[in-house]
């Protein structure tokens, strides 16, 4: 009988983890920096820069929060509105949902004696087959019961931490117009290390991930930015 060695699976696990913290990290770099930027512009005092933009960071890490909350909330109870209907299909027409499951086993080649022995197994357990046609008909995954909390904490604590490092250099320089300068050149660094390391945890190319990170938190910062100078000229 040959023996098969396991082999080491390198398999990413933790996307939506990874999804959390990416728009916690961005929003959080490039709103607080857009937001200091423009009172700079108006405002000589450091002082006031980082006032305001730790009660912007407060606010926006809440509504961050409770939004990666609520969405995680409405996906879990969109799964389980689909079970309940997926369950009474089951119910009132077995063998329609039975044909469901052929045709999906088929899909991926398999036929005769093969196709009948798996749809029947499917079918013996009603917890399974429910759960099959969920996964397999619907594309929807069993949400993790802690999923909302999860979100919603990471989601908030990305965006504080992404938010204090644009904020930073006002902090230690007292006159505004030089900290934005600093600030725009660590928001512009810390974007590109947090580019970097996303793509080395998701797989892909860490310089690739870390140009479009710049680029696009870069983009979104100067966007912010000439808004917020255009509501100060008003």
């Amino acid at each position: 009988m040959p023996v098969f060695s396991k082999h080491p699976e390198a398999h990413f696990t933790a996307s939506a983890t990874v999804r959390d913290i990416v728009i916690g990290m961005s929003d959080g770099l490039t709103v607080p920096f857009a937001l200091a930027a423009g009172i700079s512009g108006a405002i000589a005092s450091s002082h006031i820069v980082v006032t305001a933009g730790i009660a912007e960071v407060a606010a926006g890490a809440i509504a961050m929060a409770l939004g990666g909350y609520l969405a995680a909330r409405t996906d879990a109870e969109h799964y389980r509105s689909e079970e309940v209907r997926e369950n009474d299909e089951v119910e009132r027409i077995p063998a329609a949902e039975r044909a469901e499951v052929r045709d999906i086993f088929a899909s991926y080649g398999l036929a005769g004696s093969a196709l009948e022995s798996a749809t029947e197994a499917i079918a013996s357990d009603r917890g399974r087959w429910v759960d099959f046609m969920m996964r397999w008909e619907l594309g929807l995954e069993r949400p993790d019961p802690s999923r909302a909390l999860k979100s919603g904490a990471t989601i908030g604590a990305s965006y504080v931490i992404g938010g204090l490092i644009p904020l930073f250099p006002y902090m230690v320089i007292a006159a505004s117009s030089r900290a934005l300068l600093t600030s725009a050149i660590v928001t512009m660094l810390a974007l590109a290390i947090f580019g970097a390391i996303k793509g080395a945890l998701t797989g892909g190319s860490v310089w690739k991930s870390a140009v479009q990170t710049v680029l696009i938190g870069g983009i979104a910062s100067a966007v912010a930015f000439w808004l917020a100078k255009m509501v100060q000229a008003l």
